[in-house]
């Protein structure tokens, strides 16, 4: 059965037991329990189908993980390209799915506004905006530019057709800013702006996910568990409050770590014993046929 992107927005939300209305400050939904889930990061249409048939609930692109199919690093990924790739993945499953907007591609509130609005048409169910400047020199932007970003998404995202829930991230762990009285003061300023889900990368100790949960409730907060030395389990991120669990670039650097085994296991070593460790194309058509194929038309439409 194909889902359209109202479904997949509304189901979306739920998932974070958030209230579907279109337009409006997202509240918690009566009786809402704080369930946490894992929404894995597919870099192309072929591993999100994998994701939907081994039985995730939802995705979510990851800006490093499609930058590094073109063969670039993160941030060299125009708009456009990330709008296209946000589009094959929406119209590749039948889940919802959130979209890494890095820095909405511009330090302007209007080009937030115009990234979320533009995002919004592609199919997916949300997005995020961080406050990641791009520039080495100053990596995030000052805190009131930052939250006037904010405040510009959700005004765009509360303009949609449908209930599209945007995350805001706090970006100070990721650039090495390790000040955990700033980042909660961020997010707790974008909660109050109207984000619906927040969002810290890299928060280094359960002690600073839990302190961050508490300080931002009952908004849902995303923490990442795809990084070395910080890949709490889920049980763990649950407990400290955390209410969706991504992995980032985590499943396309797992792939390519395999690919560079294979191929100087083949250069270095002349044989070819990796294929004894790899999924049958039998096994692998199996999955991809164990989960229906949306109609793009379907996927596309925000007002059915």
């Amino acid at each position: 059965m194909n889902t359209t992107q109202m479904e997949k927005a509304k189901k979306f939300r739920a998932l974070h037991g958030l209230t579907a209305e279109t337009g409006k400050a997202s509240q918690p939904a009566a009786g809402a329990k704080a369930a946490a889930f894992i929404i894995p990061n597919p870099w192309d249409a072929g591993s999100a189908r994998l994701l939907e048939a081994l039985g995730f609930q939802a995705l979510a692109t990851t800006s490093a993980g499609f930058a590094f199919t073109l063969g670039r690093s993160d941030g060299e990924i125009t708009r456009e390209e990330a709008l296209a790739h946000c589009r094959a993945i929406a119209e590749a499953c039948n889940l919802p799915v959130n979209a890494d907007l890095e820095n909405c591609f511009g330090a302007d509130p209007k080009t937030v506004a115009e990234t979320i609005r533009l995002a919004g048409a592609t199919g997916i169910a949300g997005g995020s905006v961080e406050d990641s400047s791009g520039d080495a020199q100053k990596p995030v932007y000052e805190f009131q530019h930052a939250v006037e970003r904010v405040a510009a998404a959700v005004e765009a995202a509360q303009a949609l057709p449908f209930p599209f829930t945007l995350t805001a991230r706090a970006e100070n762990f990721l650039h090495g800013r390790n000040d955990l009285d700033d980042t909660i003061r961020r997010l707790q300023a974008f909660a109050e702006a109207g984000a619906d889900v927040v969002y810290a990368p890299c928060l280094p100790t359960l002690e600073a996910i839990r302190a961050v949960c508490q300080a931002v409730a009952p908004k849902p907060v995303n923490v990442l568990a795809g990084v070395q030395g910080q890949n709490f389990p889920l049980a763990e991120i649950a407990a400290a409050g955390g209410r969706r669990i991504s992995v980032g670039a985590a499943l396309p650097r797992v792939a390519i770590s395999a690919f560079l085994r294979a191929a100087r296991e083949m250069k270095e070593k002349g044989t070819f014993g990796y294929v004894n460790e790899t999924a049958t194309s039998a096994e692998l058509s199996k999955l991809f046929k164990s989960v229906a194929w949306p109609a793009a038309e379907a996927a596309g439409h925000a007002g059915d």
